[in-house]
Parts: structure tokens; C-alpha cells; sequence
């Protein structure tokens, strides 16, 4: 069967997952997560591509990315797994894939969706029972967006700057989104639609990404998706 066509457009944010190998750890101490965050700076920067938000999990990531251009997220991920593949190779003398495949990715209206995405990615090691709370998780961009720490790697969306018209009052506004649990049909939809590499908003959003791709972009199918 061949590969499914990617295909990303230029100050869209995109939904991107990579996970390890056979579902195996590709973060073992640390160091690793660091050398993971430098990398993705890097990639990020030099491939043109915005950070809004990012979780490092043992054996996968989520990341949520707006590039400039519509192969800025595939050059993004080759530089990165490029650097990060060869230092875990070299750093744990071990040879052969770290990543599951290719990554997969979701476009998302950024209006309708972007923040239920931020707030799915930073709760994940909360449904994983790693935390009970995502400020206690040091791997993911909460402390950026929710708390206000300096960090080189994150730049806010233009969505996220309107929830406030100063820093305190968009901290005090996207803290309070996790205030409440997140529906299950909104879990699942943005499960789906990443699995599946569908664009993740309303019809006239999926329509205007066909329109600009010039070819159906298929649909989420129907029942639970597994958890990613």
C-alpha cells in the first residue's frame, strides 16, 4: 500500500506525534530530554517552523507547530531526527530506527481547535497517571504558556495572545482552561483526526484545505481511536 501523501500549509499549526519504535522508551535519563528540547530549537528554527506548545513523554512526543512554508514540518523532523537519532545511538551504543514510522499530523483550525490541542498535549502525562497536576511534569511547555517562564522554544499563537490583553491576564485565562476536566468527544475527535492525519476543524476549514491541496482530504472514521 503506499505511504499517504502528507501535505501542510504555510501558517497552518499542525498537530504532529512520533513515537518510539515498537512503543519502546526513546528517553532514558535527563540528559536525553535535553538534548531532545536542544535539538527541536534548532530544527525549529532553522526549518522556519513555530512552537506553541510540546510534550516529551517516554516513548512519544507531541508537538504543535505552525510552519512558514508547506515543507517546513517534513525538513523540521529530518534535521531533528537526524541530530537526536544519532546522539541516542551514539550515547547508548545501539544501532537501527528510534522512531515508530513517520510522524503523523494533523492540521487545526486554529480558531475552533488550537487551544483544546495545547490543552491535550500538556495534560498528557496527567491521563498517563504520571501527575496529577501538568505543572508537576517538567517535560512539556505548561510552565511556558500556563505559568509564564522564560522559555527559547515557545512562541505564542496569535490565538493564545487573544486571550488576554496583557501577560497576567492570558496566564490567569489559559490556566483556568484546565481547571475543568476535557470532554471525552473532544479527547477522541482530536485522537481521530491525528491518527488519521484529517484536518481538525469545522467544513468550511476542511474545505478551504482542500481547496488549496486541490484533492479530497477524506474523512475521521467512525468509533473510538486508540489513545496516542
Amino acid at each position: 500500500m503506499p505511504r499517504k501523501v502528507r501535505f501542510y500549509q504555510p501558517g497552518i499549526p499542525v498537530h504532529v506525534f512520533q513515537r518510539g519504535h515498537n512503543k519502546a522508551a526513546v528517553f532514558f535519563q535527563d540528559e536525553d530530554y535535553h538534548e531532545y528540547l536542544r535539538c527541536l530549537k534548532a530544527a525549529a528554527d532553522a526549518c522556519g517552523c513555530a512552537v506553541h506548545a510540546y510534550v516529551l513523554m517516554t516513548n512519544h512526543v507531541h508537538l504543535l507547530l505552525t510552519p512558514d512554508t508547506a515543507e517546513g514540518i517534513s525538513r523540521f523532523f529530518r534535521q531533528l531526527g537526524l541530530h537526536f537519532v544519532s546522539y541516542i545511538n551514539r550515547t547508548y551504543q545501539r544501532r537501527g530506527s528510534l522512531w515508530e514510522g513517520r510522524h503523523k499530523g494533523s492540521m487545526i483550525d486554529s480558531e475552533g481547535y488550537l487551544l483544546s490541542c495545547m490543552r491535550y498535549i500538556e495534560m498528557n502525562p496527567v491521563r498517563a497517571g504520571m501527575v496529577e497536576h501538568p505543572a508537576s511534569y517538567r517535560w512539556s511547555s505548561y510552565a511556558a504558556n500556563a505559568l509564564g517562564r522564560d522559555h527559547a522554544i515557545i512562541q505564542p499563537h496569535a490565538t493564545y495572545l487573544a486571550l488576554g490583553q496583557d501577560v497576567s491576564s492570558r496566564l490567569q485565562a489559559y490556566h483556568s482552561l484546565f481547571s475543568l476536566q476535557q470532554e471525552q468527544d473532544e479527547l477522541d475527535l482530536i485522537r481521530a483526526s491525528l491518527s488519521s492525519s484529517t484536518p481538525l476543524g469545522n467544513d468550511r476549514f476542511k474545505q478551504q484545505i482542500e481547496l488549496a491541496a486541490g484533492r479530497k482530504i477524506g474523512c475521521i472514521r467512525p468509533g473510538r481511536p486508540k489513545k496516542i
